[in-house]
């Protein structure tokens, strides 16, 4: 496929970026499985993440990190369906991270407001389904379909990647009737794009670029990631400082929405941000 070239635009920084507040609902998420597990306990993780500055739930009930175990999507289901139901009856927008089309057809039935596919909707089975719905999707990009491995990948020509691939499924989702405003696109990160944090680091600067050749709105998800983690030798639990800074750069180069573990943290780094660049004199996060 020929190039269609990386162009680096000036980046106009929005301050209202969206925050997709994450909470896993797993036994094996690298970060907290296990620790909402129990619905009582991700309800209010839940509404702690609202409380927090998130502005949608991304709910996943099945770990993509390279040593998990399969779920099958009755027991993902069951996992999400009462924290559904909860932020539902709080209206809590919702987000539903999965990889499986049957849970992704059952989200669609719930009314969520988006599905976040980390293969990127491979399967034209549920094309229907998913064009008679109104759930947003954010189609994400991975170089490798499902749950993710440990690639060896080449930073330099990982942008163009990327676009091959946007265009590719971009074409598909929309020939299928899916109207192209419903789409978000997510380069992906860590070991979704390859082991090596060069990789990683590459597609972070060529934020710009790709929002430009893509025309989409751009969701970029850092949060704990383990090219972060290897580059500041941290656990999961202390790369907060590292996610912070990784987030920011994204939201200050393209990004239109920030998926992390700590709403409150990017919140404030944003609203200060944008004081200082700005000279803001209301917080971008006033109602």
């Amino acid at each position: 496929m020929p190039s269609r070239g990386l162009v680096c635009p000036t980046v106009t920084f929005s301050v209202r970026t969206q925050i997709f507040g994450i909470l896993n609902i797993t036994t094996d998420s690298f970060s907290d499985g296990g620790r909402f597990l129990a619905p009582e306990a991700a309800i209010e993780h839940a509404g702690r993440l609202i409380a927090d500055g998130a502005d949608v739930l991304d709910i996943g009930g099945a770990s993509s990190n390279p040593d998990a175990a399969p779920v099958p999507s009755e027991i993902e289901i069951a996992r999400l369906a009462p924290v559904v139901a909860r932020a539902h009856a709080e209206n809590w927008p919702v987000s539903i991270d999965s990889f499986s089309p049957a849970t992704q057809i059952w989200a669609l039935e719930q009314g969520v407001a988006y599905l976040n596919d980390i293969s990127g909707f491979p399967d034209p089975v549920i094309y229907p389904q998913l064009a008679g719905g109104s759930a947003r999707l954010i189609v994400m990009h991975s170089v490798q379909r499902g749950q993710a491995t440990r690639a060896e990948t080449d930073p330099e020509t990982i942008a163009e990647r990327i676009i091959a691939f946007f265009d590719a499924r971009i074409e598909a989702l929309t020939r299928a009737g899916i109207a192209r405003e419903r789409l978000i696109i997510d380069p992906g990160m860590g070991f979704f794009l390859g082991a090596d944090p060069k990789v990683s680091l590459a597609v972070l600067r060529a934020l710009p670029a790709l929002r430009a050749a893509l025309g989409l709105p751009l969701l970029v998800s850092v949060s704990r990631k383990s090219f972060l983690r290897k580059l500041v030798e941290r656990e999961a639990k202390d790369a907060g400082p590292a996610s912070l800074a990784a987030e920011l750069y994204a939201a200050t180069n393209g990004a239109d929405m920030i998926r992390t573990h700590n709403p409150a943290a990017f919140r404030d780094a944003l609203i200060i941000w944008s004081h200082i660049v700005q000279n803001s004199k209301e917080t971008p996060f006033q109602t």
